[in-house]
């Protein structure tokens, strides 16, 4: 089963004002934010990353073009696959307005309490729960593709949005779409995923500086002819032993 590194972009000039920018064109990192993703660029240095997967937006291309910009182990860092599914939620008539005004919207409680319900105004508004379905349906196919052409010892990133990170993790926790706002994902933060045959397994959630280096493939084990490793889906009795 690959590793799924979970990569929120950093901060971006619509963060730093305040407005929720939906699908805006032409919003970027801030310099803070750029700073971050050059930390995160050194962190992932140890790690081998067999693909990474962005959201179409420019904030989270520019985040992955700072996480390329450094070596891997083996080299140069494999090109991007844009995927319009890791697009962030589409906030229709809420798309570019003042976060202090729409929590004064009647539609913010159901957001906040009963967020499978909400479903943003105007005729390309989306419902929170129709972004989980599509963001969650392309993870579980790329973590697919990327087990075929790389194995299951490989480690791959997604760079994407904070409310769809949030909804990915939810799936992935087993947790209704409704106590999904109990989850954090801030800017340039890691959640690590495994996608085994029976569940999945979150590993860490919103990790802004923990070391990544534990996530880089192990050497590979001598293995008699014909044999091959199955993924557990066993969670271990009593707890796990750690990454290493």
């Amino acid at each position: 089963m690959p590793t799924l590194l979970l990569v929120r972009h950093g901060r971006s000039t619509a963060n730093t004002a305040g407005v929720l920018a939906g699908w805006t064109p032409d919003v970027h990192l801030d310099d803070v934010g750029r700073g971050q993703a050059q930390a995160l660029a050194r962190r992932l240095a140890p790690v081998t990353v067999a693909s990474f997967v962005v959201s179409p937006l420019e904030r989270c291309q520019e985040t992955a073009g700072e996480l390329r910009s450094l070596d891997g182990p083996s080299g140069p860092r494999p090109d991007v696959l844009t995927e319009d599914r890791l697009g962030e939620c589409k906030y229709g008539d809420w798309t570019g307005k003042a976060i202090k005004d729409l929590a004064k919207e009647p539609l913010w409680r159901t957001v906040q309490s009963h967020p499978s319900a909400a479903v943003f105004p105007g005729p390309e508004g989306e419902g929170l729960a129709t972004m989980q379905h599509r963001a969650v349906a392309a993870i579980r196919e790329h973590d697919a593709r990327v087990a075929a052409e790389h194995g299951d010892d490989a480690v791959w990133v997604a760079v994407t949005h904070g409310d769809v990170i949030k909804a990915i993790l939810a799936d992935a926790l087993g947790m209704h779409l409704d106590l999904f706002q109990r989850i954090s994902a801030d800017p340039c933060s890691v959640s690590v995923i495994r996608y085994a045959p029976l569940r999945p397994f979150v590993i860490r959630m919103n990790d802004s500086g923990g070391d990544l280096a534990g996530f880089a493939p192990a050497k590979k084990r001598t293995r008699r002819a014909g044999k091959r490793a199955e993924a557990s889906s066993d969670a271990v009795v009593g707890g796990s032993t750690g990454a290493a």
